[in-house]
């Protein structure tokens, strides 16, 4: 399948802030050593990680197979919330692909949980590797 060149209104310029974002997201934290959390706070990883599922929700439109060749980037995300003390997203079918159905408009949910949830204090990095 090829995309046209000219995406819908309003696609490409979110697109576009969205990677530029991305990228000034990359600038702020290189500029921490890699110990510790990396200058990350829980609401910011929360944030990050709910960008990325919402942009591979989206992105899923891009193909009738494009859910399943994201459902990697959902389960890793899954996996990193879970690692990162973070509220669980969209639960995953048995395929991995996310359970909500696709007309959910906003998928971001988590905030939600956050709201009742209080912030867990800043744990030290721990020293197994996984």
């Amino acid at each position: 399948m090829e995309l046209p060149t000219i995406a819908a209104p309003g696609v490409g310029e979110r697109a576009d802030a969205a990677a530029d974002a991305a990228c000034h997201l990359y600038d702020a934290v290189a500029a921490w050593t890699s110990e510790g959390p990396g200058g990350w706070s829980r609401t910011a990883a929360e944030d990050a990680a709910e960008a990325i599922e919402t942009t591979a929700h989206a992105l899923a439109y891009a193909d009738p197979g494009a859910e399943v060749l994201l459902a990697p980037v959902h389960a890793a995300l899954a996996e990193l919330r879970r690692r990162l003390g973070l509220a669980p997203a969209d639960a995953l079918s048995a395929d991995g692909l996310p359970a909500a159905p696709r007309t959910v408009g906003n998928p971001r949910r988590t905030r939600w949980v956050r709201v009742l949830t209080p912030p867990s204090p800043r744990q030290p990095p721990s020293r197994t590797t996984s």
